[in-house]
């Protein structure tokens, strides 16, 4: 986007984003080092891009466009030639009731350009602007779909293998300079263009005996792409160790990596894992945004009572904050919004990871490598001598590094790690089982998050839906509702029986008119957060289950139409791929290791006597979470029976 500086100046001050001497200052420091001040003032997320876009077109009387999700039918973006859509920064992204154009651009007061592409379309067009990331998206609907792009490359190429004529005399540099061709090396490319676009977080490329199988993982669920021909395995294989500066003479023996590259305008960091399985090499790449800041708890999930319980722990001048999970349940995530919460200019942060996923400023950050003997445990040692206030170890794996977390715990620190559970309440015991103390447990851990990720229903297609009798009992059973409904069926049949006989009587803690008339599943859906501030004793909240009880217990199946609540269920359309779902939220469940818990930690209590302690203080744990979610339209409940296994 072009911003003159007197504009972009105006643009600044008026809405009070930054002040005339720190708007000098910033001036000064984009001269000095010779960089754009949008930039300059992007970067340092003083304002972002699109608001400065708003901005500016509130200022000129053009409207603006957001166009991370928006789909350009292929007949109506090529009404611009691609050539001259990338040459001006300018998209044809739809059309209005009238049949004009909606033409989206970086700079809509080029006045040459508009003029250039009013020539082409021969026709009168509406004017939007937006951010050069948007128009980057749409450009990259020009390319072909992925499987036609993918079989014109591979159609094109005429050396199909490079095993293929290599003689003894062919050396490692030779084999580089075959697998730079335009083919091979264009295919690779397709194939992680077409990732990022699909939002996936894994690229799996697998040898089968007559095919290669490449697999994307979008929203933690693998979707089978496409399928290409062996005879190019050792092509793109090799490819991409290249790439990520890896051994292409090695093929028996696991290998990783890293690439680092740039595509739709995102900084894009990729994991490369190699491993020789019976047909060939597999390769797996992590796709990481760098360019993404880490999002808040809100965002991530958290609420109530779980959202304050870490906040207040994370506050604490010393203890252990853990996220249990299983692997791919967003803990890295997690803890990477708990560093950047509590990062500060006066605090030293340090971090040993395996691997490091994202970079965060200010915090130093070191790589585990076992092969030359540094371990989550030697690295923490060596944390421990570089006078640090917050440490962040990646994982808790073995008994030797419980110890040294504990010890830095009890020492000062602030200790931030992931373990390997089933549940929150599930890891202290595991600590135990790692030879730690109960007292040194009960002593130094302050918090544990438990967590699983869902995906979230897409908003553009979900469908509302009445809750059937069974999902009625499987929710009642969740909350610990049944016995309170066989308590106001009772009062409700006692009811029904004297008005038949002309007579009424008044139940206080039921029945009275003065109570709301809302089920506690209707509570629930308004507010959520009530599951954080009742521990299970509130009776008035309880009992009001059903607002007119003629359902008998052993007929909830049959109660149909009786138990309505906002629940959605998966639909499908373009914008989500037809999947009905689109990107994924955290579920979670946090038990606070207060007195009384510290307590029967000592005691060496089992799980299910913890989890019946901590719910007397709001304890919920991430089945209900994931209801609740459910409740409120987030997410469906098949996801939640699926990610909780319940």
């Amino acid at each position: 986007m072009h911003v003159s500086q007197e504009k972009l100046k105006k643009l600044l001050l008026e809405n009070n984003i930054l002040n005339e001497a720190k708007f000098k200052d910033l001036a000064d420091e984009a001269d000095d080092s010779k960089v754009n001040l949008l930039s300059l003032v992007v970067s340092k997320k003083l304002a972002t891009e699109k608001e400065v876009a708003k901005l500016y077109g509130r200022e000129i009387g053009i409207p603006f466009a957001d166009l991370a999700d928006v789909q350009v039918p292929k007949e109506t973006l090529k009404k611009l030639p691609e050539k001259i859509a990338r040459r001006y920064n300018a998209v044809i992204f739809g059309k209005d009731e009238d049949g004009r154009y909606q033409l989206a651009m970086s700079d809509p007061e080029d006045i040459q350009a508009v003029q250039f592409i009013k020539k082409e379309l021969g026709r009168k067009f509406n004017i939007f602007i937006s951010t050069k990331q948007g128009i980057d998206l749409i450009l990259g609907q020009y390319k072909e779909e992925f499987s036609e792009e993918i079989s014109r490359v591979i159609a094109e190429n005429r050396e199909i293998s490079i095993e293929e004529g290599l003689g003894e005399e062919t050396t490692a540099d030779s084999v580089r300079e075959i697998v730079q061709e335009a083919p091979i090396a264009r295919a690779v490319n397709i194939i992680l263009e077409y990732a990022v676009k699909s939002r996936a977080s894994d690229v799996h490329i697998e040898p089968r005996e007559t095919f290669i199988q490449v697999r994307y993982r979008i929203d933690g669920l693998l979707r089978d792409t496409m399928t290409l021909p062996n005879q190019i395995m050792s092509s793109v294989v090799t490819r991409i160790k290249i790439l990520a500066n890896l051994r292409i003479d090695e093929h028996r023996i696991p290998q990783d990596g890293r690439i680092k590259l740039k595509m739709a305008g995102k900084n894009i960091s990729l994991r490369v894992s190699t491993l020789p399985v019976m047909d060939g090499e597999k390769v797996v790449m992590r796709i990481l945004d760098e360019s993404t800041k880490a999002a808040s708890l809100s965002e991530l999930g958290f609420r109530g009572l779980a959202l304050e319980v870490v906040k207040r722990n994370l506050d604490r001048p010393h203890g252990m904050t853990l996220v249990t999970g299983p692997t791919g349940s967003g803990k890295s995530t997690t803890l990477y919004s708990l560093l950047t919460l509590i990062n500060d200019i006066g605090v030293n942060i340090s971090t040993v990871e395996d691997p490091v996923e994202y970079r965060i400023p200010g915090v130093n950050q070191t790589q585990v490598n076992p092969a030359i003997g540094m371990t989550f445990a030697s690295g923490l040692r060596a944390l421990l001598r570089q006078d640090p206030d917050i440490i962040m170890v990646g994982e808790i794996r073995d008994k030797e590094t419980a110890e040294m977390a504990v010890h830095a715990s009890l020492t000062g620190h602030v200790v931030l790690s992931t373990l390997h559970t089933n549940s929150a309440p599930g890891s202290l015991p595991r600590l135990e089982d790692m030879e730690v103390e109960p007292f040194l447990i009960a002593s130094t851990v302050n918090s544990v998050i438990g967590q699983r990720l869902v995906r979230r229903l897409c908003p553009d297609c979900k469908e509302k839906i009445k809750l059937d009798g069974k999902l009625a009992a499987k929710i009642i059973a969740a909350f610990n509702l049944k016995k309170d409904y066989a308590v106001l069926e009772s009062k409700e049949k006692e009811r029904r029986k004297l008005k038949s006989l002309g007579l009424e009587k008044k139940d206080e803690a039921v029945l009275s008119k003065d109570l709301s008339k809302k089920t506690i599943l209707e509570i629930l859906q308004e507010n959520p957060a009530i599951l954080n501030k009742i521990s299970g004793q509130d009776e008035e909240i309880r009992h009001r289950i059903f607002e007119d009880s003629d359902v008998e217990e052993k007929d909830l199946e049959k109660t149909g139409g009786k138990f309505e609540l906002n629940l959605f269920k998966p639909v499908g359309c373009p914008k989500c791929e037809q999947t009905g779902y689109k990107g994924r939220v955290g579920i979670y469940e946090v038990i606070e290791v207060d007195d009384e818990i510290g307590g029967m930690i000592i005691k060496k209590a089992s799980e299910e006597e913890l989890v019946s302690e901590a719910r007397k203080s709001g304890f919920i744990s991430m089945h209900q979470d994931g209801l609740t979610k459910a409740m409120e339209g987030i997410t469906s409940i098949e996801e939640i029976m699926r990610a909780t296994q319940e």
